[in-house]
């Protein structure tokens, strides 16, 4: 019998993560489901195929979110492929934030991708995958977006740095780098910003965007794929971008 391949998969609730989880469970991998919502990895789920599928919720900045998912890991897979982190939050963090407020996304996102990697790696076998979702947002930044930005250029950084430490065992650590992609964190205050005329304006009809419309979160959910798979086995330590053509513009 051909054992299936397993993957973790953080932020799987909403946006990227569940695209990323959907998609790796139609192609018959067993998934992982986390992130803080059980009510919302319970509805993913239910879109899965049938298979060995698990639903560990929990806050990951907290290692113990990590020490019981790699509880559940053991007892139920006992060996894991890949990893795939792509929780995110956005807050608005100015230069007049404490410094408490900046540390928020800090805590979600770079504290909960080491601790989920740091349970991770010790149950994958030689040639497995780790894959983080950052941003554009990791070399730029838009007004008020300082603490999202710190902390995606921080897990780019942190990519580089296991791609070397896990490079004798032929583990392969990449980053996605989405531009906009039209998921729930696209909603700010109660608006869509990729339905305003601020959007529409600069991104559609003027010269910022070459392919004229925001990603979907299925396209994201491609790469990672493609990374997690054979056609990737020379690509390591690189944050590749997808975006639509956005930052190559001026």
């Amino acid at each position: 019998m051909i054992q299936r391949k397993t993957v973790i998969v953080s932020g799987a609730s909403s946006g990227i993560g569940r695209a990323t989880a959907i998609r790796f469970a139609g192609e018959g991998w067993d998934v992982c489901l986390t992130a803080r919502r059980q009510d919302r990895l319970v509805e993913v789920l239910q879109k899965f195929p049938a298979g060995n599928h698990l639903v560990c919720p929990g806050d990951y900045s907290d290692p113990a979110t990590a020490e019981a998912i790699g509880e559940a890991v053991r007892k139920n897979w006992g060996r894991l492929d890949a990893l795939v982190n792509c929780a995110g939050v956005w807050l608005a963090t100015g230069v007049d934030a404490p410094p408490a407020e900046w540390r928020v996304a800090f805590d979600i996102m770079v504290n909960g991708a080491m601790n989920l990697t740091h349970m991770a790696v010790p149950f994958m076998k030689d040639g497995g995958r780790i894959i983080h979702v950052t941003s554009i947002h990791g070399d730029r930044v838009e007004k008020g977006g300082g603490g999202y930005a710190m902390a995606k250029a921080a897990i780019n950084q942190y990519c580089r740095a296991l791609a070397l430490d896990l490079a004798p065992r032929g583990i392969l650590v990449n980053a996605i780098a989405p531009g906009f992609v039209n998921t729930e964190m696209s909603i700010v205050n109660g608006v869509n910003e990729l339905e305003t005329e601020w959007f529409r304006q600069n991104y559609v009809e003027g010269p910022h965007l070459p392919l004229k419309r925001a990603g979907r979160a299925e396209e994201i959910a491609g790469v990672a794929w493609f990374l997690a798979g054979p056609d990737a086995s020379y690509i390591t330590g690189q944050v590749i971008t997808v975006d639509g053509g956005l930052t190559i513009t001026f």
